[in-house]
């Protein structure tokens, strides 16, 4: 194994010689090509792995996003290519579009002295004619995602007979995001004998495990840092509030001096409604993400090259390979609830030695989550605070005189100008500078140049004699009220029909929560946050209620969704096995029958009384309890819409009041065939 340090800046006078590409055993039209687009030393990745790739062996590079791993691998495949060869000798996996066209361009420019090779970027969302028609001519490399290269060997439209070198590019998101089974499909349709590079970020097992079957004496290639976060990046943190986020962050777009900005959420309905607010603030925002037509993204992400566009609010594997040089920020709105996806987003700014900044707001209670990402990346942020009136007031009338003088620099437009200015001074008597106030106020509008300071908030004494006197009253009001309000009369939590149960294959020995469940269904399938029952979470399962007409490609989808690394496997549930439901919940007894003697059960009243009957408990249990407990009881209490996410109890004990938590019991297995027993009553 290699390890190599990324090297740091030293003063001029200490500074050893570089190492050259040339040094590196490039020659010919890849150095011409190199030295056109200004590229002078290579990169600590890329000077470890171009000799060790040009002598032919196999490599597994781990180094950050945004160290120049495109080159590592690019320059020695361009370096070897036969271009007589009309069939295809490189394949590079990439997990997302963008990251096979920035792949793609990136060969394209290395490859500028070779007239006579061909690359093809293939991958969904592109019509199937423009790559059938290329691959006919004959292309040299391909750069693909794995799904639509998979299509094309189905198809046999793509032949890898004759492949000699294969690259597993962002090789760790490509296993998170599902693609495993389709990698070693492809690896399985390529030769024995080739030359396999593997790139990525980290190095978790599933990686080592593919590694070692698929490649052959590797030579494992890291890139070691003191962080795993890029030192040009600064990395700052603001604690606030969801409710304020919006607030918080025009606010540190209105002080910080940026070119463009990526703004990280969590879901895809999230991405269209921050960008439209934005907007409404005047800010050229644009939202990008999975349900967006690929020549749209391609569109979005040019307007942010060219700076028609400045902020681009996007979903983590919308925004996989993203290489913008104007971006200069990058805002987590949502702060990933993993570190691994929070390096690839940060890497997004910074690239190839150029600076950048990472905001990310975190509420109060995502503070272990900030801890978590901190111990990762053996790197504290910064704590920030929200800019202040004066400070924005500060950078608005700093960005008010830079419009004047830019104004002033039209000369022949002030001149045309300068004449009617004069004959209202003159015929009006009114002072020049009171002229030019007026036409400031005509050309800001209503809206107000300076911000306001807000009025403090009243703060009330906690212990204010009169204000706990009258709690105290309310309180004793209240519960007079409830125990004089008949019981009979309470009312029972609507039910939803228009929901169904659907099983996952994550539970509690993942560590899964219920905000990871509905975080990852929503983006991947679209759901709004009202698509959403109840959440109940078991040992390896989860069941969770969504909309009972999900169409089919939505539910095809959403079972190839991965959370924590897990395919969740989503399916309808069928009430059966460990943990089932008993009944249905949209009609007949909630019970789902007898509970098979374990004492009765009685919801007179509406205050769900049940009695356990402890003499019964011993002997006969009256019903086959059928091997399996079947339902939750208490359990688990789900997702409530009137309560929220509540823990899970983690224990089979049963609460005995439970007071209509927004579920009912069901059937433990019984047989069902008893007959109803009322519970016992102390005389």
């Amino acid at each position: 194994m290699t390890s190599v340090d990324d090297p740091t800046p030293v003063p001029a006078s200490e500074e050893p010689p570089a190492i050259t590409f040339a040094d590196l055993g490039l020659e010919g039209p890849v150095l011409k090509a190199l030295d056109d687009v200004g590229y002078e030393t290579p990169s600590a990745i890329q000077a470890a792995t171009i000799p060790t790739l040009l002598e032919g062996r196999d490599v597994v590079g781990l180094a950050q996003t945004g160290t120049g791993k495109t080159a590592a691998f690019a320059l020695p495949i361009l370096a070897r290519l036969d271009t007589s060869d009309r069939s295809p000798q490189a394949l590079v996996l990439a997990p997302t579009r963008e990251l096979a066209l920035q792949v793609c361009e990136a060969f394209e420019k290395y490859a500028a002295h070779l007239p006579d090779l061909h690359i093809l970027p293939v991958y969904g969302g592109q019509g199937y004619g423009v790559q059938l028609s290329a691959l006919r001519r004959g292309v040299h490399i391909v750069v693909g995602t794995p799904g639509r290269v998979i299509d094309h060997l189905d198809k046999g439209t793509l032949d890898l007979s004759g492949l000699k070198y294969l690259v597993l590019d962002e090789a760790d998101e490509m296993l998170k995001m599902g693609f495993a089974e389709d990698v070693e499909t492809i690896l399985a349709d390529t030769p024995d004998e080739k030359q396999v590079a593997l790139f990525s970020a980290t190095m978790p097992a599933a990686i080592r495990r593919m590694s070692e079957q698929y490649l052959a004496d590797p030579e494992q290639i890291t890139v070691k840092t003191k962080t795993q976060t890029s030192a040009n990046i600064t990395q700052r943190v603001l604690v606030v509030a969801h409710a304020r986020k919006v607030d918080a962050l025009t606010r540190i777009l209105e002080v910080e001096d940026f070119g463009g900005v990526i703004i990280f959420v969590r879901t895809k309905n999230a991405t269209e409604e921050l960008a439209e607010k934005l907007r409404a603030r005047g800010y050229e925002a644009a939202a990008i993400n999975g349900d967006i037509a690929q020549a749209q993204r391609e569109r979005t992400v040019e307007q942010l090259k060219s700076g028609k566009l400045d902020i681009l609010v996007a979903t983590d594997v919308a925004a996989r390979g993203l290489d913008v040089e104007r971006i200069t920020h990058v805002v987590n709105y949502d702060i990933p609830t993993d570190p691994e996806p929070y390096v690839h987003r940060i890497g997004r700014t910074g690239r190839a030695g150029r600076t950048g900044d990472a905001i990310s707001f975190v509420t109060p209670r995502e503070r272990g989550l900030l801890g978590r990402i901190e111990r990762t990346t053996k790197q504290r942020m910064t704590p920030m605070e929200l800019p202040s009136v004066d400070e924005i007031n500060e950078s608005r009338l700093s960005r008010f005189d830079d419009r004047i003088s830019a104004a002033l620099e039209q000369t022949e437009r002030v001149s045309g100008f300068r004449d009617i200015i004069a004959h209202y001074v003159r015929h009006h008597d009114v002072p020049e500078t009171d002229v030019a106030a007026a036409l400031a106020v005509v050309a800001q509008g209503d809206s107000p140049l300076l911000m306001e300071d807000e009025p403090e908030p009243q703060r009330r004494d906690r212990y204010d004699r009169d204000d706990r006197r009258d709690r105290d009253d309310r309180r004793d009001r209240d519960r007079g009220d409830r125990f004089d309000r008949d019981r009979g009369e309470r009312r029972e939590r609507p039910t939803r029909d228009d929901l169904r149960t659907y099983r996952i294959a994550v539970g509690k020995r993942q560590h899964v929560l219920p905000g990871q469940i509905v975080g990852a269904l929503a983006n991947e399938g679209g759901l709004e946050r009202d698509d959403f029952g109840r959440i109940r979470i078991q040992y390896d399962f989860s069941l969770v209620e969504l909309p009972a007409n999900l169409p089919d490609d939505v539910l095809e989808r959403l079972a190839g969704t991965r959370i924590s690394g897990e395919l969740i496997e989503l399916r309808p549930d069928t009430g059966g096995g460990s943990g089932g439901y008993g009944g249905d919940r949209r009609g007949g007894d909630r019970r789902g029958g007898d509970r098979g003697g374990r004492g009765g059960y009685d919801r007179d009243g509406g205050r769900g009384r049940y009695d356990r009957d402890r003499g019964d408990r011993g002997g006969d249990r009256g019903g086959d309890r059928g091997g399996d407990r079947g339902g939750y009881g208490n359990r688990d209490r789900g997702y409530d819409r009137d309560r929220g996410y509540d823990r899970s109890r983690g224990d089979d004990r049963s609460r005995g009041d439970d007071r209509d938590r927004g579920y009912a019991r069901d059937d433990r297995g019984g047989s069902g065939d008893r007959p109803y027993r009322k519970p016992r009553h102390k005389n």
